[in-house]
């Protein structure tokens, strides 16, 4: 008796042990801010979305191109017309067993544009264009009349209003990723994603410990997935640190084998010999952008929808001094609305937005003009004195706080007559302020949903809901319709031209003032191998991440 108490005592011992190697051997990764949902209707953010996509595989994944390919689909039909998508699923299943059916799909995507969350939107004609999405989203119509079937458990039918042809990569995208229709209706309302009991996986990780507003997440490998063998992490260890000096103190000390790091601490790490080998800047996608409301609620009753005023304060903005002077992490200076080195012609491969001087008549730092427009400004509003609050996020990185004072000392200098009250808050509180219109101007950022510049002109339709300035222009939602919808689904350099033209429209009523193109320096421990970095959808992905 007393030997299989020993034996089993020696068990536990091992076990336990075992366990702790294998904590130890997790990837620890730095997250800049909260998550703040792994709800898929819910998510906006790319902390969020990143750990979602640890957990969760869509019909596509990325590959390290950014291109898309299989995942829970093992294959898909388009017809001849493109406008139904038929997806072949392979044998996968929840980590509570239960196999992924299509249905898991058709339940997700009708839950997501019955309650219409901020990323409904990518299911409407601005982008996916999935048949009767608009009419639910908008108009309350019956969720059963979206255009999504399921014949059976391993077919999923997607019909689309018109032809979208970079639908795949959308497949990769969080927003279209399935849910267990019984898993969710079986958990308490509100609940889904708060915690690990209330979360199922289907990806490379499993949620392992999460708390809502908390500064730790774990996630670790899941066993039963279908694609385990190519995944070689245990699993990885993520925490907020708000502070690039205590990131960088963090990857000193060993707590953490990725961090981000921005100003000065860049500088440091380039002349240390021991960090310089460890430092990969990598394009991160964001535009930070000042947006400004352009209503009679804010801003001393809507003085910042005078465009003369607004071009002016995109004058008195030296960009390139944002990005050398406090951001300093190989960030770009950007003066378009929609930003460099994502998006590019299909038929010359040329980028997008590659000439950041078409307008430099209304959008770059000139002193000179900012005075010149804000005078047309005084002389059309009977005002010559404006004030006006900033918001910005206090738990968004270090430099953004800095940005956000040099932006107003930059704006006061040029035009005294305007003076800038800096107010931070958490990001959440930024994100209601803008979407609630409770605020004069705000510093943020949006990131490329997927590979197309519609993923920035989509924002500034009428009535969008990212459309934070609600500014509306008919002749703007013309040519996005007919980019999405219209005349130019089918003719790919007539689409190009006249997105082209729709940028025009934003810039030259500086419906945004850009400010830069986010890069991350990313310091990497030594050993660590096959992060993928992209500056779309998914920043980071893991699968293919080995720690030695």
């Amino acid at each position: 008796m007393k030997k299989w108490i020993a034996l089993g005592l020696f068990a536990v011992m091992l076990f336990t042990c075992l366990g702790a190697v294998a904590e130890d051997q997790f990837l620890s990764v730095m997250l800049s801010t909260n998550v703040m949902s792994l709800d898929t209707n819910l998510a906006t953010d790319g902390e969020s979305f990143e750990v979602i996509a640890d957990c969760i595989d869509g019909l596509t994944q990325m590959d390290a191109d950014g291109a898309a390919i299989p995942a829970i689909a093992e294959s898909y039909d388009l017809s001849e017309d493109g406008k139904t998508y038929t997806f072949h699923l392979r044998d996968a299943q929840w980590q509570n067993g239960t196999p992924v059916t299509a249905n898991d799909f058709v339940f997700a995507w009708r839950r997501i544009c019955q309650e219409a969350g901020e990323y409904a939107y990518l299911f409407d004609s601005s982008v996916g264009c999935v048949k009767g999405a608009d009419a639910i989203i908008y108009e309350g119509a019956d969720p059963t009349t979206l255009g999504v079937s399921a014949p059976d458990e391993k077919t999923f039918v997607v019909e689309l209003e018109v032809p979208v042809s970079f639908f795949p990569s959308l497949m990769y995208f969080p927003t279209f990723y399935p849910i267990n229709e019984e898993f969710y209706n079986s958990l308490e309302a509100g609940t889904y994603g708060t915690s690990p009991e209330t979360f199922l996986a289907n990806g490379a990780f499993v949620l392992d410990s999460y708390t809502p507003g908390t500064a730790n997440l774990t996630v670790k490998k899941n066993e039963t997935y279908w694609d385990a063998d190519r995944v070689q992490l245990p699993g990885i260890k993520y925490q907020v640190v708000g502070s690039s000096d205590n990131a960088l103190t963090a990857f000193k000390t060993g707590a953490l084998n990725v961090v981000t790091i921005s100003g000065n601490q860049v500088a440091s790490a380039e002349k240390d010999a021991s960090l310089s080998q460890n430092l990969k800047v990598t394009g991160a996608g964001y535009l930070w952008y000042l947006t400004f409301s352009q209503t009679e609620n804010n801003a001393q009753g809507g003085m910042l929808a005078n465009a003369n005023l607004r071009l002016a304060i995109s004058n008195a903005l030296d960009r390139e001094a944002l990005v050398e002077d406090y951001v300093m992490d190989g960030s770009l200076d950007t003066y378009t609305a929609v930003p460099p080195q994502f998006a590019a012609s299909a038929t010359t491969g040329e980028d997008f937005s590659a000439d950041q001087d078409r307008f430099a008549d209304v959008c770059g730092y000139n002193p000179e003009k900012a005075v010149e427009y804000f005078d047309a400004a005084v002389a059309e509003l009977g005002v010559d004195s404006f004030t006006f609050t900033m918001i910005y996020g206090n738990n968004e990185g270090d430099e953004v706080a800095k940005v956000a004072q040099a932006i107003k000392s930059q704006i006061e200098e040029t035009l005294p007559d305007i003076t800038i009250n800096l107010q931070p808050m958490t990001k959440a509180e930024r994100l209601d302020k803008m979407q609630n219109d409770n605020y004069d101007v705000a510093l943020t950022r949006w990131g490329p949903d997927y590979a197309d510049p519609m993923t920035y002109l989509g924002m500034w339709i009428t009535d969008n809901s990212n459309n934070y300035g609600f500014w509306s222009n008919a002749e703007y939602d013309q040519l996005i319709a007919d980019c999405t919808t219209g005349a130019y689904i089918s003719d790919y350099d007539a689409r190009w031209a006249a997105m082209y033209e729709a940028e025009t429209l934003v810039m030259q009523e500086a419906v945004i003032a850009p400010l830069y193109t986010k890069a991350n320096a990313n310091l990497i421990s030594a050993g660590v191998e096959g992060i993928e970095f992209h500056p779309v959808a998914l920043n980071r992905v893991y699968k293919n991440t080995t720690l030695q």
